[in-house]
């Protein structure tokens, strides 16, 4: 992490309880990512692909007179948001800004977090999957729902509990009424007070689509022993009684082996099931992850295989997909 500036933080004043901030600091991270990748298989079959991720994170901290801390962040990503049309105010959403948000938060009272973007709600932020979600649509997998879909977008509200209890974390997020659609409600805890397990369980509404509401609730639990770590996760995504046909899940198993400091590998696999279809075949993913990091750099490579991509119960040639990928990561 390289400091640019250092900044004062008076100009909070007058919006945060109308007491002046003590100086604080602006830092700011950066990532960089090369990768190639080579996909078989069905309308994923894009052979070899070049792709490049660059992202910058600057973040603000300051300490007012009142004790409680004030956090800002804005990420810069370029093009992480897609044009719809070729209107200005689409073209406008392809720009160089991303996820921001305001943090204010006390050790007695906890924080309050409001995202202005790319927000996650309290579920959404703790359902990727035990294995590191290998489903994810560059199989080019289509299914009724993303199995990981909870609301969680712009002008959302995020409380974390102070540390009441060692290892206890609980949060509780609300996404308000957005035209036509309700507002939305998230809440997870988290317990890590054992040596090496670690246990989530979190459920959160998916209201920003009228007549397509949902509910989804995620289980995780991990142990550590050593350098071998098991993890279980599962995903339930349950249409209200106006949509049922989105019912879905996804369960996923994964172990890991730290090999040393620098050396990891990793196994595992994925179900991806619609319970009220019973037409549908289950999607099976499996995929195995090595990982070399040395300062701040990481090389790692992925292999991973679907079947039943479809969920079609016919037989069909294009239901299986195969990826394999190099990448060049760079923290600075």
């Amino acid at each position: 992490m390289n400091k640019l500036k250092t900044l004062g933080f008076s100009a909070l004043a007058g919006s945060l309880a109308l007491t002046s901030a003590y100086a604080g600091e602006v830092t700011v991270a950066g990532g960089a990512s090369m990768t190639v990748q080579h996909i078989d298989g069905g309308a994923a079959n894009s052979g070899k692909t070049f792709k490049m991720g660059n992202q910058l994170t600057f973040t603000g901290a300051g300490e007012l007179d009142n004790g409680m801390n004030v956090k800002i962040s804005f990420v810069l990503d370029q093009a992480d948001d897609t044009a719809t049309s070729s209107t200005a105010a689409a073209y406008s959403a392809v720009s160089p800004f991303d996820s921001h948000s305001i943090t204010v938060s006390s050790d007695s009272w906890g924080s309050l977090k409001m995202d202005g973007e790319g927000g996650s709600s309290a579920q959404a932020a703790v359902d990727t999957t035990a294995a590191g979600d290998l489903w994810d649509n560059t199989l080019d997998i289509s299914t009724a729902e993303d199995p990981k879909a909870s609301s969680g977008t712009g002008g959302m509200l995020t409380y974390s509990i102070p540390a009441l209890v060692d290892g206890f974390a609980a949060n509780v997020s609300y996404t308000p009424k957005k035209t036509t659609a309700a507002s939305s409600t998230a809440w997870s805890v988290i317990y890590t007070g054992v040596e090496g397990l670690s246990l989530t369980y979190a459920q959160g509404e998916s209201n920003g689509t009228a007549g397509s509401e949902a509910d989804t609730t995620t289980l995780k639990a991990s142990y550590a022993y050593g350098p071998i770590t098991v993890g279980y996760s599962q995903t339930e995504h349950d249409g209200k009684a106006t949509d049922t046909s989105t019912d879905q899940e996804v369960v996923a198993y994964n172990i890991a082996y730290t090999v040393s400091d620098a050396i990891s590998i990793s196994y595992g696999m994925e179900e991806i099931s619609e319970p009220n279809d019973t037409s549908d075949t289950d999607i099976e993913v499996d995929g195995i992850t090595v990982s070399y990091t040395a300062g701040g750099m990481t090389l790692s490579g992925v292999m991973i295989n679907a079947d039943n991509v479809d969920m079609d119960t016919a037989a069909n040639t294009n239901d299986t997909r195969e990826k394999w990928a190099l990448t060049a990561s760079f923290a600075f």
